[in-house]
């Protein structure tokens, strides 16, 4: 399927180059207002048992004090929906009016006690009416509105509570647990994640209930960015009010990976102004979270009144389906070759061997040879401090076009040219030639490179609004019909390791969604003087940080994913031990994609496309899966892991760690 070209009026947001917030109907939860013209508001979820009204309590305090603004809390069945009323109790007592959403799967008679108590529910329409079996469905139209007619009469009551007694709704659909009903006509797709959320949407509609927040959450980003994008293109031309949207990447995991993989798909629809309230999925305490989410949204606070971009009238890429932008194959860039990693290592003079494991390589010194990790970054840019040995054979060099050309080695080592010196200089490379530009001059570097077959854009802008000014001169490329390979450089200036991880993979990310860029380069240029060790630090995450966005987006996977969920009180195992104890054994496997879930709610339909998963089943059980196959049921929990282990070697994904 070739790509769409969507004309601006059939778009999802107002505008793909100017940035202005959806605008939205305002739905009241408690004190808090979702949604209109009011601020993005931050949320997050309780881990602690329901029923431990105390510890509930707490950890509730801690998060608002972290920043939530919203606290929700699952209630897995009538008993911890009841309790609900004494947690909200206590927080009052303790002087915190904070919003109590209740989060409910499978159990409706639940979900109709927590409307009566708290202000918001959040039901989940793949498994609110239905039980996922994995079957395949054959229907006619006529017993496909049966089912309907099914899920109405199962929902209504919920509706008509939560109507009467001012209770907010949160419809969330999740990608992993799609009904079976949705996954036998729609396919485990966008378009199936939405038409599950407008099923209960119109039921809403019918009962002129609209105190309603949508969610489409996924732990693939691609698909979790199309889902939002179609499900506002549905709500315009459905008729359906303008509903506010619930962001969050689901599973997302912990520490680097869980930031860098939440601001891809987050940042991603921030950038175009959709979103209302904030979710970071974090396999971490949940007081965590919420600085994260804040950190993303408050890169919006001021981004309205940006330098102006050049409009885009017809946006020529599919924005509901992933296709990557058709580029020359120049060395090892562009074509079928994977985004490349470049790392800035030019403020450190006269590196040393031992110093280039900040990019993933490794030098030997007794056996006299280098080895790589899986995060060997592809390309090191030295500026104008070219390195003194002879590198690796898995990397290159690329220096200031001034040293390259009079420099010994013009063979191995690369120029870097601006626009001037690309077109004054008398002598290029063989082979490639890299030419850094802004957003504002690619209509320049289109003619200057026209025709050529050794040359790399390196594209940075000075725009505030990053994504859309980088977006808009690729999309210059598109129009011209130019397959120029493209890396995205961005820098920034001294800021938190966390900002780093977000605003790259918010600014990268966002790109390699709608299949735009051939590679990754993260810059020192704006950082202030540090000392060497600091340095050497900050380009170590640049290099982890360019890997952790190619995966993040799907379009290079270079280490173990880790599908794990936030925990709840649903959780049956300590989910950070757990996590921690299996990415010990298995963060060698490179591309496997393991699912780590605390109950059966996350499981297996939430590990999404994970290859293995490990989901709690019971108090000190664990239900392993190959996929959504069950391989062994209720393993204690202290032979899960090796048994998990047993089950990648049968299937020949397992290979040895090496030791460097």
């Amino acid at each position: 399927m070739e790509p769409l070209i969507k004309s601006l009026d059939q778009l999802y947001c107002d505008s793909l180059t100017s940035y202005s917030r959806r605008k939205t109907i305002p739905v009241k939860i408690g004190d808090v207002i979702v949604g209109g013209d009011n601020p993005i508001v931050v949320q997050s979820m309780t881990t602690v048992d329901t029923m431990d009204t105390e510890g509930s309590i707490e950890q509730s305090i801690r998060m608002i004090e972290a920043g939530c603004e919203l606290v929700r809390i699952t209630a897995p069945s009538i008993k911890e929906a009841e309790n609900l009323r004494y947690i909200k109790d206590g927080l009052r007592k303790r002087g915190y009016n904070t919003p109590l959403v209740a989060d409910i799967h499978f159990t409706p008679n639940a979900a109709e006690v927590a409307a009566r108590i708290v202000e918001k529910v959040r039901v989940n329409p793949g498994n609110y009416a239905d039980k996922k079996k994995f079957e395949v469905i054959e229907y006619t139209d006529l017993t496909y509105q049966d089912e309907l007619d099914r899920i109405r009469e199962r929902f209504l009551p919920l509706v008509k509570i939560c109507k009467e007694h001012g209770t907010a709704m949160r419809i969330g659909t999740n990608h992993g647990s799609l009904s079976d009903r949705i996954m036998s006509r729609y396919g485990d797709t966008p378009l199936g994640m939405v038409e599950s959320a407008l099923e209960f949407l119109r039921i809403c509609e019918d009962e002129n209930y609209f105190d309603i927040v949508i969610s489409m959450k996924s732990s693939n980003t691609q698909v979790m960015v199309q889902a939002y994008r179609l499900l506002v293109e549905k709500l315009d031309q459905g008729g359906f009010k303008p509903y506010p949207l619930h962001l969050g990447v689901t599973e997302a995991g912990e520490a680097e990976d869980g930031r860098i993989k939440s601001a891809v798909g987050i940042g991603t629809l921030l950038e175009d102004g959709l979103g209302d309230t904030v979710r970071v999925s974090l396999t971490e305490d949940p007081e965590f979270e919420a600085p994260v989410a804040k950190a993303l949204i408050d890169r919006y606070a001021n981004r309205a009144g940006h330098a102006e971009i050049k409009p885009i009238q017809d946006y020529p890429v599919n924005p509901y389906e992933h296709f990557k932008r058709n580029s020359e194959e120049i060395y090892n860039f562009g074509g079928h070759n994977v985004p490349r990693v470049i790392t800035d290592i030019s403020k450190i003079e006269k590196i040393s061997e031992k110093e280039i494991k900040a990019v993933g390589h490794f030098y030997l010194p007794e056996l006299d040879k280098w080895k790589m990790n899986d995060q060997g970054c592809d390309f090191v840019y030295s500026g104008s401090n070219p390195i003194p040995f002879m590198l690796p054979n898995g990397m290159k060099e690329i220096q200031d076009s001034a040293i390259w050309t009079t420099g010994t080695d013009q063979q191995n080592k690369f120029p870097l040219f601006d626009l001037v010196g690309f077109s004054t200089t008398e002598k290029y490379h063989a082979e490639v030639n890299f030419l850094e530009i802004n957003d504002n001059q690619i209509a320049e570097a289109i003619v200057l490179a026209s025709g050529r077959k050794d040359t790399v854009l390196i594209l940075k802008t000075d725009n505030k609004h990053a994504m859309p000014a980088m977006r808009r001169a690729l999309v210059s490329l598109l129009e011209a019909e130019s397959d120029i390979p493209v890396i995205v450089k961005v820098s920034y200036p001294d800021q938190s390791q966390d900002e780093t991880m977000l605003y790259a993979a918010t600014d990268v990310g966002g790109l390699l969604i709608d299949g735009l860029g051939d590679g990754i380069f993260i810059s020192l240029e704006k950082e202030q003087e540090h000392s060497r060790e600091e340095i050497l630090e900050q380009i170590k995450l640049h290099n982890s940080v360019g890997f952790g966005v190619l995966q993040a987006a799907r379009t290079r996977m270079s280490k173990t994913e880790y599908i794990s969920c936030p925990s709840c009180g649903r959780t049956l195992f300590d989910l950070q031990e757990t996590t921690a104890m299996i990415r010990k054994r298995t963060d060698h496997l490179k591309g496997v994609k393991i699912g780590i879930m605390g109950c059966i709610v996350n499981g297996p339909g939430e590990m999404a496309d994970a290859d293995y998963g490990y989901v709690g089943s019971g108090k000190g059980k664990i239900t392993l899966y190959k996929g959504k196959e069950v391989m062994k049921r209720s393993v204690p929990s202290e032979k899960a892991v090796d048994k998990l282990i047993e089950i990648i070697k049968e299937d020949g994904m397992w290979n040895e760690p090496e030791i460097i």
